[in-house]
């Protein structure tokens, strides 16, 4: 009877365990779906921002028209994305896009001294900055996620039940690389 008994509280407290610990990977996939969303929220302000940037630098360097198409292209990608890592992609794309009107800008200086051109950019720098922080939370989220489904024993959990790992949103080289803008 006593062999009974411990077997019930052994399978109380395995099952109380795999509970508490699916619940808690729960919570923080869930941080981490929330944490990639505020990276969307940011990524779509910029893409949103950026056709009235390149609106104005059309108006004085119309013969540009790959750098235009550049970014376009890069807005297209992140507006029909459909996973994270597309989004990711796109943000790259865009990032070189920007880049590279911005070197155009630098060719016209009654286009840097455009009242509307500096409030874009100002506007422009406040998103990037943002994104810079959501991007920063939504990396540490993941880490704390990636971290619960990979140390033991937790693991077991975590695999009995199909919990993967998340990506990391990560620079590409060209981010990496300090920007050469000159006002």
């Amino acid at each position: 009877m006593k062999t009974v008994y411990f077997l019930i509280g052994l399978l109380l407290i395995v099952g109380v365990f795999i509970v508490s610990v699916y619940n808690g990977l729960i919570v923080k996939r869930n941080r981490v779906k929330n944490a990639w969303a505020q990276v969307d929220v940011q990524l779509k302000k910029r893409f949103d921002l950026i056709p009235n940037i390149v609106e104005t630098v059309k108006g004085y360097a119309a013969h540009e028209k790959s750098t235009f198409e550049a970014v376009t292209k890069a807005r297209t990608a992140f507006q029909s994305a459909q996973t994270p890592a597309q989004e990711a992609e796109a943000n790259n794309m865009m990032t070189a896009a920007l880049g590279r009107l911005f070197a155009v800008a630098e060719a016209y200086p009654e286009l840097k001294a455009s009242a509307n051109f500096m409030e874009l950019q100002n506007q422009l720098s406040e998103v990037e900055d943002k994104i810079a922080f959501a991007r920063q939370f939504y990396n540490d989220t993941v880490l704390m996620y990636n971290n619960a489904i990979q140390v033991f024993p937790s693991n077991i959990v975590a695999n009995m039940f199909g919990f993967m790992e998340e990506f990391f949103f990560q620079a590409e080289e060209t981010e990496k690389e300090a920007p050469q803008v000159k006002f």
